[in-house]
């Protein structure tokens, strides 16, 4: 029962991580800054972002028949996109002016600052729901790998 509830949660959490990288997306497409490097660079963060989630949102890294170096390689890229995001997000917050030159938007700049703290609250709202998700990620498959423990016992100590 509690894990059905995880099971849940987990994919509640992927999914608005999925709206949320998406909206992103759209968001940073609206600076109009798609020649800047470094801009293209913060829409392959969100696409980045998004991937995760959705493989989140499809199981296919917290199955119990997923190889551990798909789950691991999953969980440790969903973590540096979190910790990227929440850098984005600070930079967002903090230094909007030199964040926005730096990206070379060609939106006026007072639109921009408001994009670009839309884009900061979205990554820390993406921040908070990777890891959310990668903790219950990890409750999901340690609760798999303890049944798993516990059948083989079964299995080994039945003797007919």
């Amino acid at each position: 029962m509690a894990k059905s509830h995880t099971h849940k949660a987990f994919l509640i959490c992927n999914y608005v991580l999925l709206g949320a990288a998406s909206s992103s997306i759209f968001l940073t497409l609206s600076l109009r800054l798609l020649p800047s490097p470094c801009g293209l660079l913060l829409l392959f963060l969100h696409a980045l972002t998004a991937v995760f989630s959705a493989a989140g949102c499809s199981g296919s890294f917290t199955a119990p028949a997923t190889p551990a170096q798909w789950h691991n390689a999953h969980t440790a890229g969903a973590a540096l996109t979190a910790i990227f995001q929440g850098a984005v997000a600070l930079l967002a917050f903090t230094r909007t002016s030199d964040f926005l030159t730096e990206l070379q938007s060609y939106v006026r700049d007072e639109d921009g600052a408001v994009i670009l703290k839309m884009v900061g609250g979205l990554g820390t709202a993406i921040f908070v729901l990777e890891w959310a998700a990668l903790a219950l990620a990890f409750s999901l498959r340690l609760d798999d790998d303890e049944e798993d423990y516990h059948a083989k016992n079964w299995q080994s100590s039945y003797h007919v």
